[in-house]
């Protein structure tokens, strides 16, 4: 009976102080939204309060402004929507109480103050998490007189953490119509319908202040300067540009008519993914996962999410991942895909028992709700061009960081997203940086509204050579005893009835040549095979004989075997009559294969003038004819462009690096 009445009052406590922090949120943001702020500042601080061009900050104000600081957050993020905030708040009940109110402003607390008295208050390790977020790119709000005072009176923990990062110090003051509360700061409490006055300070370098000088003592002046200038300013007007204005939260969602189609359409979305099912485009047992139910557990310690939707971002990504685990051995992934092919390819090609497999949920905010609150991402990298403007805003809401790397922008999704651009802009900006896979692309991406970018580079030319079964490489190449070998990579439907076509003129003159198909999706192989004449398939384990022209290598995860079987490399989806677009040259070009590719390679258009000469574009399939017996009769020519190829696809190895230190650096900058 005790242990009820213990478990009954602590639910009425949680309860109650539910009710307290949303009344308080309530309250208080009704009253700053409709105060009409004045904005004063100094013209030196305002990059660092914004966080451009990567400028971090520690910004100072005293402890009775802290119910006004949310409106200075409101006025700096639009100016930049990447930007993340930690404020030190103390880690006793009426810290954290301050904590959840200002939570869903994206004001993120770090528990913490000074130590005093021979009391652990968790300074040392507040300080420590302040001086990684202020490395990582954060801005980071102390209250030097805080939590007990003496009021107004800087103690040495502000002055600390910016010798530490060396981070300048911006001194910040408020006023607006309030009342005093009797606490020992006279904390104001702001009232509605009035007015208010943001001001700031030049920023303070401490390195650059005289050795003899009190560094308390110029921050303390600075603080009540920055006070009195609010106060002396507060219900006068300076211009247009500056004030008066209305503050409120940044509207977190990229889009509400896309969260709210999402919504109306959320009772439906089962039935679509039955019928998905149905057809073999899910998994029985795993289509929950769309939904946003895990099917495991979260792991303990720090996850970072990578999403690839299908098989080309999944290579992609994968050599980022491996990295990231090499350099983080206490880092989990979870690694979501959206089709079937990419979720057996994670499976056979990441084994490490630190990389958990998830399908992506559809985007809408419920499920994406749910697979959030399930697995707490420190950070999230989408690949190439998934973009998601529900699940983006999701963790933007979070504070969760996210990032895109290998950001590509084809012209037919530029052309799609020009006619939104309110959403792709909104979208765009809450990226904390985006790699872009090629200069076209950074100019796309950056037109459509896209800040933070980093310099280009595609992780398809860092990756390591494709794997592959040795065993399996030897018995093949003795079973086929020498024989010329063509392989056609990556088809698509459209293009394959031409590709049989060229395959079977050539082997009029050749007679000993066999064609590999290998097409894009293995689940098309009976539907290939049969247009190839009823051609031997893998996937069966037949093995093509003397007589058969065509073997249909209609299996997952094999390219780096065929790539090393072939004499030359066709890449398909590139000829006219299919969908189009092109795929990867890198990957048989770092094996050293001679490449070629139809002219439609729009999604790799910088990758295939890098090559320049040594991968060939044939306009038609007459050209490709011609190319296919130039390369089989000239050896010599083979080998030539082979080893060009090769060079330039392991020129950069370098990248993969450079990206796993962005990443970790997100995951661990809170």
């Amino acid at each position: 009976m005790i242990g009820r009445v213990r478990v009954l009052s602590g639910s009425v406590r949680s309860a109650l102080r539910t009710v307290l922090v949303a009344g308080l949120r309530g309250y208080l943001g009704f009253a700053l939204r409709t105060t009409r702020w004045t904005i004063r500042l100094s013209p030196q601080s305002q990059d660092w309060l914004t966080g451009r061009d990567g400028r971090v900050a520690v910004v100072a104000f005293w402890h009775e402004m802290l119910p006004l600081s949310p409106a200075l957050w409101w006025w700096a993020e639009p100016h930049n929507p990447a930007l993340r905030l930690r404020v030190l708040i103390s880690r006793n009940q009426d810290g954290r109480l301050i904590a959840d109110v200002v939570a869903p402003w994206r004001i993120w607390s770090i528990a913490g103050s000074s130590d005093t008295r021979g009391k652990n208050k968790g300074g040392a390790n507040a300080l420590r998490q302040m001086r990684r977020s202020l490395r990582h790119g954060c801005l980071v709000a102390i209250t030097p007189d805080g939590p007990r005072g003496p009021r107004r009176k800087v103690q040495q923990g502000a002055l600390a953490l910016a010798r530490l990062a060396g981070a300048p110090v911006v001194p910040v003051g408020a006023a607006c119509r309030s009342i005093s509360l009797k606490t020992w700061d006279r904390m104001a409490l702001p009232l509605p319908f009035g007015r208010g006055v943001l001001a700031c300070g030049d920023p303070l370098f401490l390195e650059d202040q005289p050795a003899e000088s009190d560094h308390a003592l110029v921050l303390e002046q600075a603080l009540n300067q920055a006070m009195a200038c609010a106060r002396s300013h507060r219900g006068t007007s300076l211009g247009r540009e500056d004030g008066p204005q209305t503050l409120a939260p940044l509207n977190l969602s990229p889009s509400r008519l896309w969260s709210a189609i999402g919504v109306v359409l959320t009772p439906l979305l089962p039935l679509f993914l039955r019928w998905r099912l149905a057809r073999g485009k899910e998994l029985s047992g795993r289509v929950r996962e769309k939904m946003g139910y895990a099917s495991c557990a979260r792991p303990e310690g720090a996850l970072i999410w990578f999403h690839a939707a299908s098989v080309g971002e999944v290579i992609s990504v994968l050599p980022l991942v491996q990295k990231c685990l090499a350099l983080r051995a206490d880092l989990h992934v979870l690694l979501t895909t959206a089709t079937v092919t990419a979720a057996r390819m994670v499976e056979q090609r990441l084994t490490d028992a630190r990389v958990i497999h998830q399908f992506m949920p559809l985007d809408v905010p419920l499920w994406g709700r749910r697979f959030l609150r399930q697995w707490q991402p420190q950070a999230v990298v989408f690949t190439e061009s998934e973009l998601w403007p529900t699940m983006i805003g999701l963790c933007h809401a979070r504070n969760i960081a996210v990032a895109l790397v290998n950001g590509r922008m084809s012209d037919r999704s530029f052309r799609h997203w020009r006619r939104v651009p309110g959403i792709a802009r909104a979208m765009l900006e809450r990226f904390a940086w985006i790699c872009p896979r090629s200069p076209e692309d950074a100019q796309r991406l950056s037109e459509l509204g896209a800040t933070a970018l980093l310099p280009a580079g595609d992780l398809k030319r860092a990756a390591a050579p494709l794997p592959f079964d040795e065993a399996a490489f030897a018995s093949l190449r003795a079973f086929l005893g020498g024989r010329p070998i063509w392989l056609v990579a990556s088809t698509h439907m459209g293009e394959e009835q031409a590709l049989i076509d060229v395959a079977r003129s050539l082997s009029r003159d050749i007679p000993e040549l066999l064609t590999i198909i290998v097409p894009r999706h293995p689940e098309r192989g009976a539907e290939v095979a049969a247009l190839a004449g009823g051609a031997p398939r893998r996937q069966l384990g037949q093995l093509p004989q003397k007589q058969d022209s065509f073997w249909v290598a209609d299996t997952l995860g094999e390219l780096g075997l065929f790539f090393r079987l072939a004499s030359c490399v066709f890449m398909g989806n590139s000829l006219p009559g299919c969908k189009g677009g092109g795929h990867n040259p890198y990957e048989p070009a770092r094996l050293g294969c001679v490449v070629a590719s139809g002219p439609l390679t729009d999604n790799f258009t910088e990758a295939y003038q890098r090559f320049g000469d040594s991968v060939a574009i044939v306009p038609d399939t007459q050209a490709l004819e011609d190319w296919v017996r130039r390369i089989l009769s000239s050896p010599a020519l083979s080998e030539q462009l082979g080893h060009a190829a090769r060079e330039i696809a392991l020129a950069d190895q370098s990248l993969v690096e450079r990206l796993a230190e962005r990443v970790l650096a997100l995951a661990w900058s809170c």
